[in-house]
């Protein structure tokens, strides 16, 4: 199996993983997971923040994965950029805990364009 498909399944759950700190938390109420007052501030407004992001990310790459070697992309740079957007969605999330806004945008960036070159690469590769 394609490296690429391990990524898929470790971009699906890195959002699950960005938010979990946040909810290692006393206060946090599991029989009201969605409480917009918890999700306000802070810390825990930057892991929902970055959860939400992860899951609006994770259907362009998935789709760009089986896409690049559905078409005839050179599977082993489609293994590499895969590798290269979970460790960019990593820094990402990394980014957004850490309130960094600059560094994130760049993390989102060069996330995004990995997954267009993914797209893409039966034309290039």
């Amino acid at each position: 199996m394609p490296i690429a498909f391990w990524c898929i399944l470790a971009a699906a759950i890195l959002p699950l993983l960005s938010v979990f700190p946040a909810k290692l938390n006393k206060s946090f109420d599991n029989a009201r997971p969605r409480d917009p007052d918890y999700w306000r501030d802070g810390f825990r407004a930057r892991a929902q923040g970055a959860q939400a992001n992860g899951f609006e990310a994770f259907p362009l790459f998935a789709v760009a994965v089986f896409v690049g070697l559905n078409q005839g992309g050179d599977p082993h740079w489609i293994d590499r950029l895969a590798v290269l957007f979970v460790l960019l969605r990593i820094i990402y999330i990394g980014c957004y805990w850490a309130d960094r806004a600059s560094p994130r945008s760049l993390a989102w960036v060069a996330s995004f364009l990995t997954s267009l070159a993914i797209f893409t690469s039966s034309l290039w590769s």
